[in-house]
């Protein structure tokens, strides 16, 4: 069940949220937002495929 949340939070997150690697952002530069959507997208990956 937890493992389907995070997959549709996945798809969610792919529609929603910019893709910074695309825009090629340097981590270095990013404001203090960016990095949150950043963490929030490597979360949610992350338990995606456990």
């Amino acid at each position: 069940m937890k493992k389907q949340i995070f997959k549709l939070l996945s798809k969610v997150n792919k529609i929603v949220l910019p893709s910074y690697s695309k825009q090629q952002l340097d981590l270095a530069k990013a404001s203090k937002f960016q990095l949150l959507i950043i963490g929030w997208k490597y979360y949610v990956t992350k338990n995606a495929l456990d």
